[in-house]
């Protein structure tokens, strides 16, 4: 099967993504396609080149091989990504492609948005949580210690390419990430401006058991719904200057606590989740939300097996880290808050007001 989406960005930005369970032959093809008559660096991350290697159309030359986790998204990856294109005589006219998660995706994109003032950039999303989310719209970034993704441009990729036969080798707690955004996209649905007959939030309510098999038809149509959503509000707000800001659901919090653990202890979608149980709490217990939708709230990430972080936070630390957040503005912590059934808004606290929350 192979659904087949399209963004179209005002500035004449557009690209396909492709959502399918084709052969790897037939992603070779689609990736040959796109770069036909280009020279190009594979930036792959490691766990997928163990894994397929010998059934992905690379060579070795032109590989840059890039160890697994959040850790990686630095600026000296960064420079060696540079440094080989370089060594491999890319021009303009040539492209990068990611072929990994997101980590993977945002680092490789950066290093194409700033190579010769931008290079084409091919996107192969890998795991869940890149294939609904961070494959598409164009973020690209790396980490400091002090603050995530604070380095980064909008970019966005000439075409991506997601193949759901690389989630048979997820492992699970990297599929429970992914689901994470996937949850996500069920509480902003309402902002986003794609109409459709069913809705996220119903479809993850009656699905979760084909979803948690991984049964292949079931996790294209989610795939494919997510990014529907995510599509119809990049059409709208490229660069985050209003609407995307929804997307940051769960984000502020979620930011805070990668950071303040060193990108160690959880993954991003896991910080993701904690962030929503928190922000669930917090709005119904300052009415903005209705007792029976915080309890359809609280079900719906708790059927995934997902509980809020049992543990006190070290709230000045978690307020300095928020301060620094690139979403942070006029010495105030922006917040995405459920406000009614599957919509959200954007409050702006005080360092104060934000300390109170905890």
């Amino acid at each position: 099967m192979k659904q087949t989406l399209q963004v179209n960005i005002d500035n004449g930005k557009n690209y396909l993504i492709e959502i399918s369970d084709n052969s790897f032959e037939k992603l070779n093809r689609g990736i040959d396609e796109a770069t036909k008559g280009q020279k190009r660096l594979i930036v792959i991350s490691k766990k997928v080149y163990d894994l397929y290697y010998t059934r992905l159309n690379f060579s070795e030359d032109e590989l840059f091989i890039l160890k697994d986790g959040e850790k990686e998204k630095n600026y000296k990856n960064y420079l060696k990504i540079i440094e080989k294109a370089v060594e491999l005589g890319l021009t303009r006219k040539d492209a990068m492609v990611a072929v990994g998660g997101g980590v993977a995706g945002d680092l490789t994109g950066f290093a194409a948005s700033t190579y010769m003032r931008g290079i084409d950039f091919i996107q192969v999303p890998t795991t869940l949580l890149s294939a609904v989310d961070s494959s598409v719209g164009g973020k690209t970034a790396i980490d400091l210690a002090e603050a995530k993704n604070i380095i980064g441009t909008f970019y966005q990729p000439k075409a991506v390419f997601i193949n759901i036969n690389f989630l048979n080798t997820l492992d699970k707690r990297q599929f429970m990430s992914g689901l994470g955004e996937v949850l996500k996209y069920a509480f902003i649905e309402n902002n986003c401006g794609y109409q459709t007959a069913l809705y996220l939030f119903e479809f993850l309510t009656l699905g979760c058991e084909k979803i948690m098999q991984k049964e292949p038809l079931t996790i294209i149509r989610m795939i494919e719904y997510c990014l529907n959503l995510k599509i119809a509000v990049v059409n709208q707000d490229e660069k985050e200057c209003g609407l995307r800001k929804v997307l940051n659901f769960g984000h502020t919090l979620a930011h805070a606590l990668e950071t303040i653990t060193k990108y160690k202890k959880y993954t991003h979608g896991e910080a993701v989740v904690y962030g929503m149980f928190f922000i669930i709490e917090w709005a119904y217990n300052h009415e903005y939300i209705s007792y029976s939708y915080y309890r359809l709230s609280k079900e719906l990430l708790e059927k995934y097996g997902f509980k809020p972080l049992d543990k006190s936070f070290p709230v000045e630390k978690i307020i300095e880290i928020m301060k620094k957040d690139k979403k942070a503005s006029d010495g105030k912590i922006t917040f995405i808050i459920p406000c009614d059934k599957k919509q959200v808004k954007e409050i702006k606290l005080t360092p104060a007001e934000a300390s109170c929350m905890f």
